[in-house]
């Protein structure tokens, strides 16, 4: 292992995912990629320097210690964690079952709670760390489609201001990214041919805000920023 500071991202796909892993990389960051699938994390992998692969199930307390601690062994504690993982079922009451319902929870809010759980230790004894939550606007408002998804996301928000005003006097920095928009890839292309570039948001610049809010001096920090297309109608 070197002094280079280790980032991990759990959740990474072919968007925000990717994107977070490859600005970290650049900025000189040991990145672990978690996923519960190898097939993207592997290939992303082989294209960044000091990059590493990890099988995880977040809605899995024993997957999640078990990849934290191969990190820690291969690569050293975390200095930043950027916690992406946020899928979920959209559907109406009728639509969604109880077993979409708890998958949604677990995967938003019980799987933040757990990796919060395993990092905040080391951070707290190294006196500093940053804990970055990728979240939406279904966290301020539920409409019909998103009975699963908006309930598990205002969870997740809640579990990250109550992380926040408990670990920021150890200089833990945790803050929030709303995501207000459609993230532009290949499939919301496929699905909104009509839309001009400017409607999508580009996960690179998401990235780069996540590096931003790792950079921001003690004085000063957030906890809640938003990140939308100029033109959307909020």
């Amino acid at each position: 292992m070197t002094s280079q500071p280790v980032c991990v991202v759990v959740g990474v796909g072919p968007g925000n995912g990717a994107a977070f892993a490859r600005r970290f990389a650049q900025e000189g960051y040991r990145v672990a990629l978690l996923a519960r699938r190898r097939e993207l994390t592997d290939e992303l992998a082989r294209t960044l320097a000091n990059a590493r692969a990890y099988t995880c199930d977040v809605s899995d307390p024993a997957s999640i210690d078990h990849a934290f601690g191969a990190i820690e062994a291969e690569l050293g504690a975390p200095a930043v964690v950027v916690y992406n993982a946020g899928s979920g079922v959209f559907g109406s009451l009728e639509e969604v079952d109880p077993a979409d319902f708890e998958k949604a929870w677990r995967v938003n809010a019980l799987g933040l709670f757990l990796v919060a759980r395993r990092v905040a230790p080391a951070m707290r004894a190294a006196g500093a760390g940053s804990l970055i939550v990728v979240g939406a606007t279904a966290s301020r408002r539920g409409v019909p489609r998103t009975v699963a998804f908006a309930p598990a996301k205002a969870a997740q928000r809640s579990l990250a201001e109550s992380l926040a005003r408990t670990l920021w006097p150890s200089g833990i920095h945790v803050a929030l990214i709303i995501v207000d928009g459609v993230v532009d890839l290949p499939s919301t292309r496929a699905w909104m041919k009509d839309k001009p570039d400017s409607f999508f948001i580009q996960p690179d610049a998401v990235a780069e805000s996540a590096l931003q809010l790792v950079r921001q001096p003690r004085s000063a920090w957030s906890f809640e920023v938003e990140a939308r297309p100029f033109g959307e109608n909020w």
